[in-house]
């Protein structure tokens, strides 16, 4: 960027130097009999010079300080950008005649534009790229990162604005409950317990969403939400061949602790969802959720998830234990666990090394991995 800089102020400079020669070839030659001396002449003829040189430098850093004010805004001044990039290195032991055990290497990278227009509202834009790839590795398990192939692409672009005492947001690749009240304090890994097994009530996802939140006082809130997974494409929104959902979310929060519920319909059965949290300065934040679904073609399901992190040295150890899925009252629970230490090196960057286990039918899938982050 300077040498581009350079390279254009060279020519402007040059540019605004031509004035000045200009001037020196008019100079009056009569005038110039009328001097008592060849050194008034030369006196006369530095001041010109002296004056146009102190006009032209002025120019030039007037054009330098424009692009310094380029270089270093980039973006609209109501616009800011702060991006994640994350390394994953892992090896998985997994049971049956495909296990994989060798050492894999995957990275996840996004940048998050946002933009505000009347200083209430945000345009929130995720540009992303990723490697993850395999179905029976680290990555897989831990859902690490975005399998966009290494190729840029837009993972999220959603729009928050407030209507009176809600605050109401609307986009692409957004969760319905992007604005319910969650008391769930899990820091999990392993895909499926990391947000308190309430994936489909208080966790509830989407696609083309709109989600809209309140306070309501006294430390109460609600939620509001709901998606169609097929808007962007032929079976369109609410319809009969899309995949909608919708749901509803009311949480309480105090000093040391928070609850929340919720009820969430995917379409294909509906579910009841509760989180809880509590944390103090000298005790571990304790958290857990638990869900109970009502599918259309098949019995009552349950799902649960507890866990716990407390400060260990400079850095957060976290473990969490909960039903890999939901489960019906005729099934054996199956179980994940895992366990993480974060450590910040500095304020931009940390390390998180992990270890986990997943109970399956026959043997059980563990690993063992570190994921460095970096925040810009």
């Amino acid at each position: 960027m300077k040498l581009f800089k350079k390279l254009f102020i060279a020519p402007a400079a040059l540019g605004l130097l031509a004035p000045m020669s200009a001037t020196a070839n008019e100079l009056n030659i009569a005038d110039v009999s009328g001097y008592s001396s060849s050194e008034e002449v030369k006196n006369i003829s530095e001041f010109d010079a002296k004056k146009e040189l102190a006009i032209t430098n002025s120019r030039v850093d007037g054009i330098e300080a424009k692009f310094n004010n380029f270089e270093a805004g980039g973006f609209t001044e109501t616009t800011s950008m702060k991006g994640v990039a994350e390394f994953l290195i892992g090896a998985a032991s997994n049971g049956g005649s495909d296990a994989e055990e060798a050492v894999m290497f995957n990275y996840h990278w996004s940048v998050d534009l946002d933009t505000s227009f009347t200083g209430d509202d945000k345009l929130n834009v995720e540009i992303s790229s990723g490697n993850q790839n395999g179905t029976k590795t680290v990555n897989e398990v831990l859902d690490f990162g975005e399998p966009a192939s290494d190729q840029l692409r837009i993972e999220d672009i959603n729009y928050t604005f407030p209507v009176g005492e809600w605050t109401v947001t609307v986009g692409d690749s957004l969760d319905a409950s992007k604005q319910f009240p969650n008391a769930c304090a899990v820091e999990a890994v392993v895909d499926g317990i990391d947000k308190c097994g309430v994936e489909k009530s208080l966790a509830l996802g989407g696609d083309v969403s709109v989600s809209a939140g309140t306070e309501l006082g006294n430390g109460w809130s609600l939620g509001l939400g709901l998606s169609a997974l097929g808007a962007n494409g032929s079976d369109g929104i609410f319809t009969k061949e899309g995949t909608d959902y919708y749901g509803i979310a009311l949480g309480y929060a105090a000093d040391n602790f928070e609850v929340s519920a919720a009820f969430g319909d995917v379409d294909s059965g509906s579910y009841y969802g509760f989180a809880a949290s509590y944390s103090s300065d000298d005790f571990p934040t304790i958290s857990g959720g638990i869900e109970f679904g009502n599918p259309d073609s098949s019995d009552d399901t349950t799902q649960y998830v507890v866990g716990a992190s407390s400060d260990l040295g400079e850095g957060t150890i976290a473990a969490t234990l909960g039903t890999k899925k939901h489960y019906k009252s005729s099934e054996t629970e199956q179980l994940a666990y895992d366990i993480s230490y974060s450590y910040p090196i500095n304020d931009s960057m940390s390390i998180k090394p992990f270890a986990y286990v997943v109970e399956q039918t026959g043997d059980n899938d563990s690993g063992i991995g570190v994921i460095t982050k970096f925040k810009f």
